[in-house]
């Protein structure tokens, strides 16, 4: 008797019509990539509207919530507290602020009165013992006032100042035009008027020396670190009417009469029979020699 053998599958007989295409197949069978999966079972635990659903999960969102309103509470209640206490320390400050400002003005004007005096006594004193060539080198250093025929100049800012144009003489540097005197301007109208003859010059009453500055701080110009008001007033001695037929045809005196008629600036010129400059300030005597007051002796 023979046995026989079990019938074959066909499966096991032949292989799968889409053996060769194993690849599409793991693609076909498995369409959902694995970090899909997991973002889809995570959307099913929280909800499409983000928010958790199991019950652990809302106790611990409302632990955090309640800790936030808790940190929020606490830190509002300390700013209430502590108002009064910034308050009454910024008030402090403000009067040791208004305080310190106040000693130093005095301070200031005491030390503006001993120079003041120290000037004084220098200028007695080179009056006194000096010859007529210190009396010529204090003048026209500054260091006593003087007085002759001379001229009178008024610049001031131009009615509209802000509404500048576009070209011109001040536009070499690279700042607009606002119809503003400015401390280059004046500083081209005092070197003017030195180029044309002037023994002396000040500029709203305060005398100008070899030493001077004129600046700028922020809008604010400042001769010798003290600021000027427009309108600028500068006295200047000279020989009358030729020393402003010499300033007005030179370069700077043309500058001055481009700045009135292109933008405006306000300007006036006059002869004076006498002009009165002050002391320049401040003047410190650096160096001196004896001088011979009788044979063998110095003092």
């Amino acid at each position: 008797m023979s046995l026989q053998q079990p019938p074959r599958s066909t499966s096991s007989r032949f292989p799968r019509p889409d053996a060769s295409m194993s690849l599409l197949t793991n693609v076909m069978e498995h369409s959902l990539d694995d970090g899909y999966a997991e973002a889809a079972a995570r959307r099913g635990e929280v909800g499409r509207s983000r928010m958790p659903r199991t019950v652990r999960a809302k106790l611990g969102l409302a632990a955090g919530l309640v800790l936030a309103a808790l940190v929020v509470t606490v830190g509002a209640a300390q700013a209430r507290v502590s108002a009064p206490t910034i308050a009454k320390e910024k008030q402090e400050l403000i009067e040791r602020i208004e305080s310190g400002g106040k000693e130093a003005d005095k301070l200031q004007k005491d030390v503006d009165k001993l120079r003041s005096s120290v000037e004084a006594e220098q200028r007695e004193v080179l009056a006194k013992h000096g010859d007529a060539r210190g009396r010529t080198t204090a003048l026209l250093a500054g260091a006593t006032a003087a007085k002759g025929p001379g001229l009178k100049l008024v610049v001031d800012d131009a009615k509209d100042a802000g509404s500048g144009k576009g070209d011109g003489p001040r536009q070499s540097d690279g700042f607009s035009d606002t119809g503003r005197i400015r401390d280059r301007d004046l500083q081209r109208v005092v070197n003017g008027l030195w180029a044309a003859g002037a023994e002396g010059v000040s500029i709203n009453g305060q005398r100008l020396t070899s030493r001077s500055a004129i600046r700028a701080a922020g809008d604010a110009i400042l001769v010798d670190n003290k600021p000027l008001v427009p309108p600028y007033t500068l006295l200047a001695i000279g020989p009358g009417q030729k020393f402003s037929r010499t300033f007005q045809d030179s370069v700077d005196g043309q500058y001055l009469y481009v700045l009135h008629k292109d933008y405006g600036a306000r300007t006036s010129i006059s002869v004076q029979d006498e002009v009165r400059l002050p002391a320049a300030p401040s003047l410190i005597l650096r160096t001196a020699k004896p001088v011979r007051t009788g044979k063998g002796s110095t003092s």
